[in-house]
């Protein structure tokens, strides 16, 4: 987050990033972490996501990221583990800045996360920002919520996909957030994240294409750089790097395997 001075209302770096054409990078933290959290915040990224649906994380532990993040500018963002009021609600209220909210097949539902999401008249998000006041004066963040927070239902299922256009003209939502893994799924295919089947890149297509008639930006979970890069050089406007927990493994086999060759037998 941009902290701004004195008692401004932050701005939502991601909506900034956007605004100039950029495309994000987001990192993801499945760990109940501060300290992960605040090793991730500084390694460069734009925002970083705590994952509440398949990551190892509870509410207590998302705050305890967001404390740790606090000092960085990076943009605090949450997947809640299901499109319902009270968690989204929670999650907002502890301080996060996008919310990125799995399973949204139809536009009814994309239209009930915009309503959980924001104050009235745009919503029925029940007022009492405990720690996302701390973004602003008292009383300044509920002026500015309904703008700066970002939403982005995923689009994940083959239900979704066939919905595709009445989900993306659902006023109030950001973009969509592609879940390769479950996509695959849906249509009968191995889950993976950097995928290769024409019949998904089609869909990566249309997505991208729908989303830039209605200025919205798509978002997508990719395994590392290479398929992160593939991903903007296609049109997406918010990339994931794996997680934390993918990123340290990854490494730390590479390590361990250059070790063992270059040591001739040794360990």
């Amino acid at each position: 987050m941009d902290k701004g001075e004195g008692n401004e209302v932050a701005n939502n770096k991601v909506k900034q990033l956007w605004a100039q054409g950029k495309a994000v990078v987001n990192a993801w933290l499945a760990i109940p972490s501060g300290f992960s959290a605040e090793v991730v915040a500084q390694c460069g990224f734009d925002s970083v996501t705590v994952d509440m649906q398949h990551g190892v994380q509870d509410y207590l532990s998302m705050v305890q990221c967001f404390q740790a993040m606090h000092g960085h500018p990076v943009t605090p963002m949450v997947r809640v583990p299901w499109n319902e009021p009270g968690i989204i609600g929670k999650v907002l209220d502890g301080g996060a800045y996008g919310v990125i909210c799995p399973m949204v097949n139809t536009p009814d539902e994309a239209r009930n996360l915009v309503s959980y999401s924001k104050y009235p008249p745009k919503g029925t998000r029940s007022n009492g920002p405990i720690r996302s006041g701390l973004y602003g004066a008292a009383g300044e963040y509920q002026k500015t919520a309904n703008d700066e927070i970002v939403l982005l239902p995923m689009m994940e299922t083959k239900t979704a996909v066939e919905n595709m256009e009445a989900i993306l003209d659902v006023e109030g939502i950001d973009g969509v957030y592609i879940g390769p893994s479950d996509l695959g799924f849906s249509y009968g295919l191995v889950p993976k994240l950097d995928r290769e089947e024409p019949e998904i890149l089609a869909i990566y297509e249309k997505i991208v294409k729908e989303c830039g008639k209605r200025g919205l930006n798509p978002g997508i979970h990719c395994s590392g750089a290479e398929g992160a890069v593939r991903a903007i050089n296609m049109g997406f406007k918010l990339v994931t790097l794996s997680n934390e927990v993918g990123l340290m493994a990854t490494y730390a086999k590479m390590q361990v395997a250059q070790t063992r060759k270059d040591s001739a037998g040794k360990a």
